[in-house]
């Protein structure tokens, strides 16, 4: 296996990006933790015992070789404007999702009919964009053991391998979910998942796996 890519991880001291901090890491890949303020990743990477630099959000984007994006929704297009003219053609993983407070667990699509395409529109061309992770739970992530669920991976082609060779770094088993117009159905999952794990109390979150695949087969 070739040496891993830098990943840079914007809003790792959030859920869904501390959980990815603490499987990169784990993993040894080199990992970079973004927040608004650098004292603040710093002060979460020593808590967790991560193996990982410090940096605001737009100083990660600069130095990672991947850039993976976990702020909320609310925050996603204004920091992929900002970190636009530092991309050139590196390849960036957005997570986000569509949720509106209080009513995460109803399906609230944006104006531009999903948080892909919001975020392709606020790239303006910067970047190779691939969306994934929307129904993985941060719990799942941070524990470190399998997580019994499958990771949807969406954008053209050749970037979805890259993606997806990286995410196998992580023992997550990767699945190609299409071009980043089928982002909306992962997306609109993750609030069925809300639900399901409020009438079911699923402590660390129900996910999605995908049956009919070849015992190893994924990617």
């Amino acid at each position: 296996m070739s040496n891993p890519p830098t990943v840079a991880i914007l809003g790792g001291t959030g859920s869904l990006g501390g959980g990815l901090a603490a499987r990169f890491s784990a993993a040894g890949c080199p990992l970079i933790v973004g927040s608004r303020e650098a004292g603040k990743a710093r002060l979460a990477i020593e808590e967790a015992g991560w193996n990982a630099e410090p940096a605001t959000n737009e100083e990660a984007a600069a130095r990672g070789d991947v850039v993976i994006l976990t702020v909320p929704f609310a925050q996603q297009a204004d920091l992929l404007r900002a970190i636009a003219p530092r991309l050139g053609d590196k390849l960036v993983i957005d997570t986000s999702v569509p949720l509106v407070p209080p009513k995460v667990a109803v399906v609230q699509l944006p104006p531009a009919g999903s948080a892909a395409l919001t975020a392709r529109e606020a790239l303006g061309g910067a970047g190779r964009l691939v969306t994934a992770f929307h129904n993985v739970s941060a719990a799942k992530l941070r524990n470190g053991q399998p997580i019994g669920a499958d990771v949807l991976v969406f954008g053209a082609v050749d970037d979805r391998e890259e993606a997806v060779a990286l995410i196998d770094r992580i023992g997550v088993r990767a699945v190609h979910g299409g071009p980043l117009e089928n982002a909306v159905a992962a997306e609109a999952m993750t609030s069925v998942l809300i639900a399901i794990n409020r009438r079911y109390k699923v402590a660390d979150g129900a996910g999605v796996r995908v049956t009919g695949l070849a015992d190893g087969e994924g990617g």
